[in-house]
Parts: structure tokens; sequence; C-alpha cells
């Protein structure tokens, strides 16, 4: 057993706590269990400074309803590589209708597609992107080719969730990497099947931008809550009164003022609304990253009162050989036998009191003064969660 952890209440334990009496009588320090060194709370508990919360803009944490990016996508060829393309007739088949489309007529079986590889290509459409702006392109290998270095993507079409063109990728691919090798050994850095074309997508048709609906704007927030969304209607309420009411945990409704409707009076108006300043609130959450040993909370995370136990008991086994020998010119025979030595040390164990609502960065700062390892720092939150004590939601990654 390396560790060891106890969370009991502190009512029910008692451990190296201070017990209450009648009013006006002496507390009384209770005997922890033997073997056990407590640290005791002789002090009364310090009233918890209150939290800190930072102040955001509104643009920060909330968009304007209709403002919004878009996905595309589209299909087409990587070109120029160095034998590391596609092995598959659907590569040939499209160099074939490439060809065609350029009225080049070849036949298929002709046609050998180590030097081109057939790709997903990906963008994202900005809100506001207008004919003629640059965006950048990711292509993906489609089949089997072993790579997209030096190679150039053929202007492709990328066309949006209703299947019109909105976009035209074209350009040398970056993999940031590279992959080289021969028959016994390879090497490789980065994944060379994916690549980005930087500025490689020329937008061809604009989206249309619907701001305001009813002389009316609506603010999305990015991590909806309730208490968020209605300190944001607050804080537009005290600079331009009356105007913003929370429509639910994750939208808040702006009526625009008459001499702001007009467009070019609209953007001043919503970029006002942008530098309003809001406390924005959030769910008490820990994450727990098992395989790093991180632990990352918000300053919301307080613990109940608990007390924790942490020790380790240590088996230490030497195992070794002797040999008997026989006397000389004796009938006796050698023999061998093996040997234990066993020893177990016990470490003494501490008990650590947490007052009440203490942050998890004082319960760190307890476990470390224990020399507790991050392992067993993330298995006693994961315990003291599973005792009640952590009213928190706790992320396991």
């Amino acid at each position: 057993m390396k560790v060891l952890i106890s969370l009991l209440a502190i009512a029910a334990s008692g451990f190296g706590a201070t017990l209450p009496g009648p009013p006006g009588a002496t507390p009384m320090p209770a005997a922890g269990p033997a073997g056990m060194a407590a640290v005791p709370s002789a002090a009364p508990a310090p009233v918890a400074a209150p939290l800190r919360q930072m102040t955001v803009r509104i643009k920060d944490i909330a968009h304007i309803q209709g403002a919004r990016e878009n996905q595309l996508i589209g299909y087409g060829l990587v070109v120029g590589l160095n034998g590391t393309g596609d092995s598959s007739t659907l590569a040939r088949d499209v160099i074939r209708n490439f060809l065609e489309r350029l009225r080049v007529s070849v036949d298929t079986k002709a046609l050998d597609a180590k030097n081109a590889a057939l790709v997903t290509v990906t963008a994202t459409l900005p809100a506001f992107a207008r004919p003629g702006t640059r965006i950048d392109v990711l292509v993906s290998s489609l089949a089997d080719a072993k790579s997209l270095q030096g190679g150039v993507l053929l202007q492709t079409h990328l066309v949006g969730a209703d299947k019109q063109v909105y976009a035209i990728g074209q350009g040398p691919v970056s993999i940031g990497g590279f992959a080289a090798g021969g028959a016994g050994a390879s090497i490789q850095k980065g994944h060379p099947t994916v690549g980005n074309v930087p500025n490689g997508g020329l937008i061809e048709r604009a989206v249309p931008v619907t701001l305001s609906t009813d002389s009316t704007l609506t603010l999305c927030l990015r991590e909806p809550d309730f208490t968020t969304s209605a300190r944001v209607a607050e804080a537009i309420n005290q600079v331009i009164p009356g105007s913003a009411r929370p429509l639910d945990g994750g939208s808040v409704a702006v009526a625009i003022p008459p001499d702001r409707r007009e467009p070019d009076q609209l953007v001043p108006f919503i970029a006002r609304l942008e530098e309003v300043q809001v406390r924005p609130d959030a769910v008490a959450r820990v994450i727990i990253n098992e395989r790093t040993g991180t632990i990352v909370t918000g300053a919301r995370v307080r613990i109940a009162q608990v007390a924790i136990a942490h020790g380790s008991l240590v088996f230490i086994t030497r195992e070794s050989a002797e040999v008997s020998q026989p006397a000389p010119f004796s009938d006796g025979q050698t023999v061998v036998t093996p040997s234990t030595q066993l020893e177990v040390h016990e470490p003494e164990r501490s008990v650590i009191v947490l007052d009440e609502a203490p942050t998890v960065a004082d319960v760190a700062r307890a476990l470390n003064a224990l020399g507790v390892k991050p392992n067993d720092m993330i298995a006693i939150f994961q315990a003291i969660k599973q005792a009640g004590a952590l009213p928190a939601e706790l992320i396991v990654q």
C-alpha cells in the first residue's frame, strides 16, 4: 500500500481539532489516535477574504448574433510530390477529370499518381469577409499518400453548407515538418499528410449578415450563465438606461435607440456596447490532468472542513543465496539455500485539519508540506470530492 488517504468530517473525527463546548467554556483539544500527529487549529478560522473577480469587456465574452464564421470544404489535388503520392485508382480518375476540364484527353491506365495526392480542403470564412480577401486553407490526405511535402494545391472550389462556392483554394503546401527514410529506417517530424496553404484561399462571395431584428441586437454569451447574463444586462443599462434585458442564460437583447438605427450610426453603437465592462461569473470547477499531474481550479472553489491523513508503508525484500559446503572427503553434497531479508518501514503519518472554506491552493500548500507527490495529490482531491467536501465540478482528463 503506497498511499493512505483518510478523509473524515471534523465533527465526527476531531483529529487535532478544537471541540466546541458550552457558551463561555474553554475549548478542549481532542486527542487523536495513537501514532497520528495532528496539526491543531488553536486559533479561530479567519474570515475568508472576498473573491476578487476580474472585470472584462463584453466583446471578450459575447458576440452579436448574426456575426458568425462559416465553415468551407472541398476536395482537390496536390501535385509535385516526390513519389510520395497516392497509389489508388481514385486519384487517377480525379487527375483524368482535371485534365479533361483543361481539354486534355488522357487514358487512365497511362497515368501514374505517385506524384499527386487526393486531399480534402477546409477553411473558415470570417464574418464580414468581402470578395478578394485572403484566408488560410488546410489540406489533408484522403488516400494512401505518404507525404505532402513540396506539393502544390491545384485550384479547388470551397463550398458552404448550402453547396454554394464561397472561396477558391490554391497554392504551395507547407507541412511544417518532413518525412524521409529507406528500406531499413525512416525518420519523421510533424505530420506530413496534413499541411497548410497560407493565404491560399481567395474569397469569391460574401455571406450576408443581419445584425438587428426589429431594431434589437442580441448578444450571445460564449459561456452561457444566468448570472453573467443578468450582469451584462445590468452593466448595459447603466450606460444606456432601459435598453437591455436578459432573454435566458445565453443571450441578452439590446434595443437600438432610434437615432442609432442607420448603418453609419449602428457600428459606433455596437462598438460602444463592446467596451462596456462587466464581471462574468463561472461554475466552480477543478480540472485534473492525470497524465501530466496538473491541477487547475477557479477562484470560487472552496472545500468544507476535512481532515486529511497521508502516509506510506514501504516493504523492502532482499533475496540472496547461501552455499553450504560439506567437509572434505565426506559423503555430503553442496547445497544452495535461499535467504530472504524483509524490512518494513512505516513513516510517521500526519493529519492535516483544514478549517471551513479553504481554497484548493491552501490544500495544495498543506499537502506539499507533507511531501505529497502530484499523483497522490490528485488522488486526494478525488477522495475529497467523493467525501462530499468539494462542492465543485471535478473534471478528470
